[in-house]
């Protein structure tokens, strides 16, 4: 089975815990500093569910799914595209 690490505030992991009992979730050895707590957008998580809701699979395979499509190259491009895209239009100054 994979794993997959999560990063955000103790509440946040204990929700997700939660709602993925069927993985072993991990956040580091430490508790998380305290400025990393609220800096994690996790408003538009993709689970199993919606893996699932689509195709017939267990859980396992929804997750071998998920995983690979989140670490698509081009799935990371088109974010970070977006990224670009919203930051010129607040004008924000690109760092050198």
């Amino acid at each position: 089975m994979s794993k997959i690490i999560f990063e955000g505030s103790e509440k946040q992991i204990e929700l997700l815990k939660s709602e993925f009992d069927m993985l072993t979730i991990e956040h580091g050895k430490d508790k998380l500093p305290k400025h990393k707590e609220n800096y994690y957008q996790l408003e538009n998580l993709w689970c199993i569910d919606d893996v699932q809701e689509r195709y017939e699979c267990t859980k396992p395979e929804a997750l071998d799914i998920l995983e690979m499509s989140l670490q698509n190259g081009s799935v990371m491009g088109h974010i970070w595209n977006a990224i670009d895209y919203y930051a010129d239009a607040e004008n924000l100054k690109e760092k050198p």
